[in-house]
């Protein structure tokens, strides 16, 4: 029996070993968990090509949008540990949604594969909302509970949750309106049907460039490159006040360590292509520093996340219904 058992673990070793010696010999998918056109949608496209470049093997991208993105999240981790599928998650989908959702998975047993980008939360508003800035944001709301309208984009979402950090932090208090998606919600903001929304910078950067909404911090300590007169949170009188929709890339639960290794040397190539940096940067996402883009890098950031905002998400009780 003992004999059997050896042979058996020799077997596995020498099997998982060739493997990651062989690996890839065939397309690897990239699983965006949202529509096509949003921003992970728009990660993955960018690096898709210069990934290929190092692993030799076309790099497809499969849009699996539904449920806040725990459905394309979902068929990852239940895919093949075989490195062919992987998967484009984000701070809503690996830090909220696990709170927020009873999910058949843990996405803390994923592993994973690169840290990718970030990109701030920013607080927009239609453009005739009578505050001029944070402060008198603030002092309105505390005037008017509950008669201010915000937009919020699936149930309990990233925007929901930024949305009640802000409440809690400045004591006051107004109505969320459901939303299927950004889209309709910004569409309600520009014709003066909602008043204020907690979105991703990189979703809102074009509307606040062209004056369809108004933009009156980014949810962190310095300013945001792509939107230099938008003051940041601190300056704002409301420091602290941090949000940001960071993006990593995860394998299913047992991909081998190797080939773990050859997707992240392949993603970090394609970070470091100044075209890459370039075109990110242009809808609002800024790279990853080089020495935190790794595997280890990530499981520490989204460990660092997960320790900060489930407290707080529990302490609200935001359920998807």
């Amino acid at each position: 029996m003992r004999k059997l058992l050896l042979a058996a673990a020799l077997f596995c070793v020498s099997f998982t070993t060739a493997l990651a010696q062989t690996y890839p010999s065939h397309p690897i998918t990239i699983i965006a968990p949202f529509p096509a056109g949003g921003p992970l949608d728009t990660i993955a496209r960018v690096i898709a090509e210069p990934m290929r470049e190092v692993l030799g093997q076309p790099v497809l991208i499969e849009n699996v949008p539904g449920a806040g993105g725990n459905l394309g999240v979902g068929r990852a981790a239940r895919s093949e540990p075989d490195g062919y599928t992987v998967v484009i998650g984000q701070w809503s989908t690996h830090v909220v949604n696990p709170v927020t959702y009873t999910l058949p998975y843990d996405v803390r047993e994923m592993e994973p594969v690169a840290l990718l980008t970030t990109t701030p939360q920013l607080i927009i508003a239609r453009k005739d909302f009578p505050p001029a800035n944070i402060k008198e944001l603030v002092a309105w709301l505390k005037a008017n509970p509950d008669k201010a309208t915000s937009g919020t984009v699936g149930a309990a979402g990233g925007a929901q949750v930024s949305a009640v950090y802000f409440q809690k932090e400045t004591g006051t208090s107004f109505r969320f309106i459901p939303y299927k998606g950004g889209g309709p919600a910004i569409q309600d903001m520009a014709a003066g049907r909602l008043d204020l929304m907690f979105d991703q910078a990189a979703n809102a950067l074009s509307l606040v460039k062209s004056g369809t909404v108004k933009a009156y911090a980014v949810m962190s300590k310095e300013r945001w490159s792509a939107l230099p007169d938008v003051p940041s949170i601190d300056e704002s009188g409301t420091p602290g006040l941090y949000v940001a929709y960071w993006h990593g890339m995860w394998a299913p639960k047992g991909t081998p360590k190797d080939i773990v290794a050859k997707l992240s040397a392949a993603v970090m190539h394609a970070l470091a292509e100044p075209s890459v940096k370039e075109r990110l940067a242009a809808v609002g996402h800024e790279v990853m520093p080089p020495d935190q883009q790794s595997p280890a890098a990530l499981a520490a950031y989204h460990k660092a996340e997960i320790a900060k905002w489930w407290p707080i998400i529990k302490a609200s009780g935001l359920k998807a219904q």
